[in-house]
């Protein structure tokens, strides 16, 4: 065969090639090969032309305006879950409203959530903010549908190219909480109302007894939390029912709640002020301290703007796109500032971590810290276990994507030296990832929601990691009693 005859072929299968590569959607590389050709002529060296295919990214662009949608379970004027996140939209809205357009939409169901969402991208929202545990699985059907749509769902574990994830969790300000209960209590007796028993719920409940029992058991006390399931995250005849129970039946003196209203803060308020006996509350979500100025002692508050302000800078710079979210997600606590304990916000923007009230009472009530073995007073312990909660710098450098939550729990972590048998100060230094102190470090044991003669033990210094706390469904024993339901 001739040189020109055998360049000829090689001509027609590049175009063949060619041609295929482009109706694939690849990309094309140029390759130049040398083919060498003996004939009658001698050897005919022929260079040529050919390709590889390569996957080809596909390119996004971030549009000169963001139109970012929220779609809420619950009506913004709830004072719990709802108002807080649309709190965040609102904050976020503002600071960047030279490139940031948003809208929400109130009280979805996960059935009605499709339609929502179709809706919203027709109105052209390139960015969609499901923000309920229920909504996952819809989230994820809609993303597929709108692949070039990018998506952050709340509080889920399903995740996609074009879908993130992320949490701003609780359950170091329950723990505090704990403490001041454990503290305050005088019956012993403790409860809690629950909207719904998911993880998230138990996590915290758990992580509120663990406090209350850590402070109470050097004051003498046994104290058991009460625990009533009400089945809504919006319930508030409910949620009262549930505290007259707690209040009547099981001579409860101290409340936590989750519902995701005002009502449980109302109610003891109402029960103080007919009966005259000091009950005491911890807000949820939101600073309560308005609603029971005699009765609330802390709480909880979130600040969902801290997440809402990191995510949509990163879509504005491109950062995040609809195509690299699949390991996206953000478990922000205490370090982070997306998480406080406080019972009010003052104008200014500051808080107060403790009713007044109180301070004076938790300043006398002396235990021992059983991390450090120093005396001290419950006020000074809440304060110290805060800042270990708050000073964790490496931490939050891994809190925003999945493949890196085993690194969580890591402290006391050493590094060696720079030349092999040199010491140097940072050789001795321990690099904690974690704070130094975590309420979720054993010896504790637990005991099996869906089997209650189950025990799971924790060993002495294990501590328990992401994992293990985004899947909880089993409660503290003997301490945490399931009443049941309303």
């Amino acid at each position: 065969m001739s040189p020109k005859v055998l360049t000829t072929i090689f001509v027609i299968i590049i175009i063949i090639v060619g041609v295929a590569a482009f109706y694939a959607g690849t990309s094309m590389a140029p390759v130049k090969t040398v083919t060498q050709t003996v004939g009658a002529g001698g050897t005919v060296t022929t260079t040529i032309t050919q390709t590889i295919t390569q996957t080809q990214t596909p390119t996004w662009t971030p549009p000169s305006t963001i139109k970012a949608a929220w779609v809420y379970v619950g009506p913004i004027g709830d004072f719990g879950w709802t108002y807080a996140h649309d709190v965040g939209r609102r904050v976020t809205q503002q600071l960047y409203k030279d490139w940031l357009q948003t809208t929400y939409v109130e009280s979805i169901t996960a059935d009605q959530l499709p339609s929502v969402i179709d809706n919203l991208v027709s109105q052209g929202y390139n960015v969609i903010f499901t923000t309920s545990f229920d909504f996952m699985e819809n989230t994820i059907k809609s993303a597929q549908k709108y692949p070039n749509v990018i998506f952050f769902h709340c509080s889920g574990y399903m995740r996609a190219p074009n879908v993130g994830t992320y949490f701003a969790d609780l359950y170091q300000a329950y723990y505090l909480d704990g403490l001041l209960a454990g503290a305050l209590t005088k019956t012993g007796q403790i409860g809690y109302v629950a909207a719904v028993e998911i993880p998230e719920v138990v996590r915290h409940i758990n992580a509120f007894a663990i406090g209350a029992q850590e402070v109470a058991q050097q004051l003498g006390k046994n104290v058991t939390v009460h625990v009533i399931v009400i089945g809504g995250w919006v319930a508030p005849d409910k949620a009262r029912q549930a505290v007259q129970t707690l209040f009547q039946t099981y001579n409860v003196d101290t409340f936590a709640f989750t519902e995701d209203t005002p009502t449980v803060i109302q109610t003891v308020q109402q029960l103080y002020a007919s009966t005259g006996k000091q009950l005491y509350v911890f807000s949820h979500y939101s600073p309560g301290y308005t609603y029971g100025t005699d009765v609330v002692v802390s709480g909880q508050i979130v600040h969902w703007e801290t997440i809402y302000v990191d995510i949509l800078a990163k879509i504005k710079a491109g950062v995040y796109t609809p195509y690299n979210l699949q390991n996206v997600d953000y478990w922000y606590l205490m370090n982070t500032g997306a998480v406080d304990a406080g019972a009010h916000i003052y104008p200014n923007g500051s808080i107060m971590y403790i009713n007044p009230k109180f301070v004076d009472t938790l300043k006398s009530i002396m235990v021992t810290d059983k991390v450090t073995g120093m005396k001290m007073s419950v006020y000074d312990l809440f304060m110290e276990r805060m800042r270990e909660f708050q000073e964790a710098p490496i931490l939050e450098n891994i809190q925003e994507q999945a493949n890196t939550h085993v690194y969580e729990t890591v402290v006391g972590l050493k590094i060696p030296p720079a030349k092999p048998g040199v010491s140097e100060p940072a050789t001795e230094w321990s690099w904690n990832v974690a704070p130094v102190f975590d309420p979720f470090t054993g010896p504790l044991t637990f005991w099996n929601i869906s089997n209650p003669s189950q025990l799971i033990n924790v060993p002495a210094g294990a501590r328990l990691g992401h994992d293990d706390l985004w899947s909880m469904q089993y409660y503290l024993y003997p301490v945490v009693h399931r009443v049941g339901a309303i």
